[in-house]
């Protein structure tokens, strides 16, 4: 089980949602998924990660 706390950089969150990093930055623009700024790069909640794969699920349903 993942800690919905964790941070992903967007090369992990892309891996996760099997994505290029650009996608997962159309994403965060989007508003589809949150993210927050640490320093100078972004990083995605795994929480979010799993909001938005269950609007997904949701959509096809």
């Amino acid at each position: 089980m993942q800690d919905d706390s964790r941070l992903l950089k967007v090369e992990e969150a892309a891996e996760v949602l099997n994505v290029s990093r650009w996608t997962v930055y159309r994403l965060i623009k989007e508003k589809d998924l949150t993210s927050v700024k640490v320093r100078n790069g972004r990083r995605v909640p795994m929480a979010s990660i799993r909001v938005y794969v269950a609007g997904l699920i949701e959509d096809a349903a």
